[in-house]
């Protein structure tokens, strides 16, 4: 259990020295309200993208497509929840309000 405390510390040392205290921006907070429609909105035009570059003699190359975007997809859906994270903490500390 000391490893997991150890390791959420190290996070918010990370986060406060990259100005993780900060208020967030419109965007920072629309991003945390809405993880799961930003990784859509990620998914959804790369994996458009790269189906149209993709070569018709390679039939491997549209199931890379796909993968590649819900790779991309999760990514920035697990970004958001940690943006999420953090303003959880900011509004616990009193730094920000919410609003």
């Amino acid at each position: 259990m000391a490893n997991w405390r150890s390791l959420g510390k190290a996070f918010w040392a990370v986060d406060g020295a990259l100005g993780g205290q900060r208020r967030p921006t419109r965007t920072q907070k629309w991003a945390a309200r809405h993880p799961i429609g930003l990784g859509f909105c990620v998914a959804i035009p790369l994996t458009l993208l790269l189906l149209m570059l993709s070569r018709e003699e390679e039939p491997d190359d549209p199931v890379f497509a796909v993968f590649a975007g819900l790779a991309m997809g999760l990514v920035f859906a697990l970004s958001a929840v940690l943006e999420r994270l953090r303003q959880r903490r900011l509004r616990r500390l009193g730094m920000w309000d919410g609003s």
